[in-house]
Formats: structure tokens, C-alpha cells, sequence
């Protein structure tokens, strides 16, 4: 069975570039007889309000839309995500990393073989470790390539997805380096919360935005560290508005709310999107 989700962070209003990627995934759920998820990813304590959240929910309602199954919200799962952290860490595929971003981007310039090099730090010296560690230093949990290569040896070469409209893509995580998949004092990261609960929830097909393209390179590789099954995914293209720019919550697009304060129809909202 078809089981899409939208997926949304509470923190902003929704604009009609979400209401596009909503009503995408629900079409596709519907049309093949399906199911459709909504989840809220509120992992961001310090952005994530739950006015917010009440606001996608009165948005997603005027826009016509249902979905199966309770709502299910991030935040009120963080041990599952710390556990997928553990299990990781126990097997040797993450490493502390206490250099901040700017030493990060710092280091691009001084590395050999460029930015790559730059974002696989790497692991601190035993030594250096433990004083940094017994100083009480903040420090992120970093997945090692390295180890995620050696733990699935023949199998990183195999590494892909099904994008719908173009086929089987060859993963390629080397791309984003080792990323950050927990904090010490932020918990877990997105990577992590999404593909746990992608599983979990037996989702089929992740459509969104193909600004997300990217980031499906490193879930295919923590799908395939954790034994979890890779979705079909569907990247849509991006709304832009009269300036040419996507709509984006940092840019203050216009809101549902506004349009709809405005005197616009779910009906018209829904045709001017192509539903």
C-alpha cells in the first residue's frame, strides 16, 4: 500500500509553496488507494511553537485535507532517536567532534584536498578528547564515513534509490561529509528523526521538495547502517513567486492565512496550484 506523509517544522506559518508539497504527497495517497501521514517535526525546541503547529493544522482543514492516523509529533519521541544514536555510537560509526562551525569553515581553507576534507573533521585525539570532555565542552555526534564504509563493505557501492520520473540514483553520502547527527545539549538531529520514523510509520513514498534532494543521499545510508527499508522518493520542484525566489518562511512569504484573510478560496487556492 502507498503510504505518503507531510511533514512539516512548526515554525512559521504555511505559504503555498507547503500547501503545494501537501497536496502533492495527499493526491498520490489518495489516488492509489493509499495512505496519508501527517507528522509534525518539532525537534527544534528553540524555533518550534505550538501555536505554530495549531496554525498547519487550521491550514491543512481549510485547504480540504485529512490523514490517517493520529498526528504524531516528534518531540514526544526523542528517546526512540536517542536510541538510534546509541546503537550507532555502539558500533563504532560516530565520533565526537567539538570544533563549532566556524572552525569547520575555518579549516576549509587549509585543507589539503579542499572542502571535503574540511567537513570529515574526523575524531579528536584520545587525549585531547578527554580534556576537552572533562572540561564540560558542548560537542556534536558526528557519523564517520570511514566506519559507515567498512561496516557495509561491499554493499556501499550498491548504495541508491528510486527517484520517481528518472530511476535507480547511486547514493553518494561522501558528498555531505560526516554529518552531524546529534548534539550534546540539542539531541538528535533530522536526519536521524526522519528516517527512524519513515520506517516506523511504514511510509512508502517520501515526496517533497527537491531542495531535500540532496539530504536523501545521507538517509540512504543511515537506512542501510540501521537495517531499515529506502522509500521511493519524489522530489517536486519549488515554488517560486513574482521575484523568482522559492517561497520560504525566512522571507516572510505570504501565508495561507493571509490569503485566505485576503478572500481566496481553498478552491481557487487548490486550481492555481494545478488541483
Amino acid at each position: 500500500m502507498l503510504t505518503s506523509r507531510f511533514a512539516p517544522s512548526p515554525t512559521g506559518r504555511l505559504h503555498r509553496g507547503h500547501a503545494f508539497s501537501a497536496l502533492t504527497a495527499w493526491r498520490a495517497a489518495r489516488e492509489a488507494g493509499g495512505r496519508f501521514l501527517l507528522r509534525i517535526e518539532d525537534i527544534d525546541p528553540t524555533r518550534c511553537r505550538p501555536e505554530f503547529e495549531a496554525a498547519i493544522l487550521e491550514d491543512l482543514a481549510w485547504l480540504g485535507l485529512d490523514w490517517d492516523g493520529p498526528v504524531r509529533r516528534q518531540s514526544e519521541h526523542l528517546t526512540e532517536y536517542a536510541a538510534v544514536i546509541e546503537a550507532l555510537d555502539g558500533r563504532g560509526m560516530l565520533y565526537r567532534c567539538f570544533r563549532t562551525r566556524k572552525d569547520i569553515l575555518d579549516g576549509i581553507g587549509d585543507a589539503p584536498h579542499g572542502p571535503m576534507e574540511a567537513a570529515r573533521p574526523g575524531p579528536h585525539p584520545a587525549e585531547e578528547e578527554g580534556a576537552l570532555l572533562a572540561e564540560g565542552r558542548p560537542f556534536a555526534w558526528r557519523l564517520s564515513l570511514d566506519r559507515a564504509r567498512e561496516a557495509l563493505g561491499d554493499r556501499w557501492e550498491a548504495l541508491a534509490f528510486v527517484e520517481e520520473g528518472r530511476g535507480l540514483i547511486t547514493a553518494r553520502p561522501e558528498t555531505a561529509g560526516d554529518v552531524v547527527l546529534a548534539r550534546k545539549d540539542a539531541g538528535t538531529a533530522y536526519h536521524v528523526a526522519v528516517t527512524h520514523d519513515d520506517a516506523l510509520q511504514g511510509v512508502s513514498h517520501v515526496i517533497r521538495g527537491e531542495d531535500l534532494f540532496e539530504a536523501t543521499h545521507v538517509q540512504v545510508l543511515i537506512q542501510a547502517l540501521m537495517g531499515w527499508p529506502t522509500p521511493v522518493y519524489r522530489h517536486h520542484r519549488l515554488l517560486v513567486g513574482d521575484d523568482g525566489r522559492r517561497y520560504a518562511k525566512r522571507d516572510r512569504s505570504v501565508t495561507l492565512e493571509q490569503l485566505r484573510a485576503g478572500g481566496l478560496t481553498p478552491e481557487q487556492l487548490r486550481a492555481e496550484l494545478g488541483f
